[in-house]
């Protein structure tokens, strides 16, 4: 009788531990879904990344995010590495192959000078010869619909910058400087002011109307003030004041554009236009940043690590500062698409925004059945909407292009 006691106590104190174990098993599953719901959303919904992010910032501190981003996309990658790797690296559009190699020079007229070359930069090749798709580093023609005779004053091309990940993918557009205009907006909210002379700075956030017909395309800006404190001028107000230690992309008063550390343009700030920071160069006169060049380095001073395998963006100029090379990216660390916008030709590059919903490269083109402006992605796969830039307000800063209504040669300052 006593042994069956003792039996039918351990009955009874199992049964709530075998309750516990249900409910931490059902918690343990619950929140498995919410997370697996919740990465399904941020890389389906523009709005749910910076809604998730944002929200847990508040709660927990950036600095806790930040980890907790690199630690999410750390295990993406792991995924990616173990289930992507026998893909091939992939081509997204098909590359002209009767193109000429070189454009032709126009003749004197006595008229007066003769025109602007065709824009025709030399074409680059893959960035790893035995990992790349079809045309890598080939730079094909980006038409504007609203003038199909017109010679193009953009050219993309695809890279594969890293040749440990095939999906990892650079796509660079070359922007004819000489015939383009490129325009800094402030965003509805980013980046944020804490200066008082900026309180009551108007911010459209929008393309302005009157410069639509002459819109060629837009791309993302830098970081929140939160994620750096990044500096910014533009209308000559300055919204967030410029860190020593800031990667600087500055339009001039004379057309042209630099992108260098803050102390190298500081002593021009009076002859600029508009400036937009970021973090350390990751390119500057040619040479990668230090941080960069290390493969066992892990940061180059970004908000992010640099070995976080990401969607980045950025911005650089060849030598001659006549070329603008805007890049997205899928997948990259800091070292890929720094060595992929040099590979296309840039000598000096700024990091721009990253993360899933931010880095976006739009075309404008007229709607078949209306003939309304429309923003069109460069590739598929990025987050963007008809209204990008143009109707809808953008949260954060942005850049425009649009054509020069005198096209000139740009002067290497």
């Amino acid at each position: 009788m006593r042994s069956r006691g003792r039996s039918g106590q351990k009955r009874k104190k199992s049964a709530p531990r075998r309750r516990l174990r249900r409910v931490l098993l059902a918690l343990t599953l619950g929140l498995v879904a919410v997370a697996i719901a919740g990465w399904i959303a941020v890389h389906r919904f523009p709005w749910a990344g910076p809604l998730v992010a944002d929200s847990l910032r508040a709660v927990v501190g950036v600095d806790a995010v930040t980890k907790l981003e690199d630690f999410v996309y750390g295990i993406e990658d792991r995924w990616n590495r173990f289930a992507r790797s026998d893909e091939k690296p992939k081509a997204y559009w098909e590359v002209p192959s009767g193109e000429a190699k070189a454009a032709p020079q126009p003749s004197a007229s006595a008229e007066g000078p003769p025109p602007l070359p065709p824009f025709r930069p030399r074409d680059v090749g893959p960035v790893h010869e035995s990992w790349s798709a079809p045309g890598d580093g080939v730079w094909v023609a980006v038409k504007d619909p609203r003038h199909p005779e017109e010679d193009p004053h953009l050219r993309k091309t695809l890279l594969h910058p890293d040749q440990y990940r095939s999906w990892a993918e650079l796509f660079v557009v070359a922007v004819d400087l000489r015939r383009v205009d490129v325009h800094l907006v402030a965003g509805r909210y980013e980046p944020k002011t804490y200066e008082r002379d900026a309180k009551d700075y108007a911010r459209p956030a929008r393309i302005p109307e009157s410069v639509q017909e002459l819109l060629l395309g837009a791309f993302n800006g830098s970081f929140k003030t939160d994620h750096g404190h990044y500096g910014m001028l533009i209308d000559g107000v300055t919204l967030v004041k410029p860190r020593k230690r800031a990667c600087t992309f500055a339009l001039y008063r004379d057309g042209g554009l630099k992108i260098a550390m803050w102390p190298e343009l500081e002593p021009s700030l009076a002859e600029m236009v508009w400036f937009r920071q970021a973090p350390s160069c990751m390119v500057e006169g040619g040479n990668m940043h230090p941080g960069l060049v290390d493969t066992k380095a892990r940061s180059w001073g970004a908000t992010l690590d640099g070995e976080t395998v990401i969607r980045r963006s950025a911005v650089g100029l060849n030598d001659a500062r006549d070329i603008l090379y805007v890049s997205i990216s899928n997948h990259t660390t800091a070292r890929a698409i720094a060595l992929g916008m040099k590979h296309a030709g840039a000598t000096d590059v700024a990091q721009l925004d990253v993360n899933w919903s931010y880095p976006k490269f739009v075309l404008f083109h007229p709607r078949e059945d209306d003939g309304q402006l429309v923003a069109v992605a460069l590739a598929e796969g990025f987050e963007f909407s008809e209204d990008e830039y143009i109707r809808k307000r953008s949260h954060r800063d942005f850049f425009y292009l649009t054509r020069k209504t005198e096209p000139q040669k740009t002067a290497k300052k």
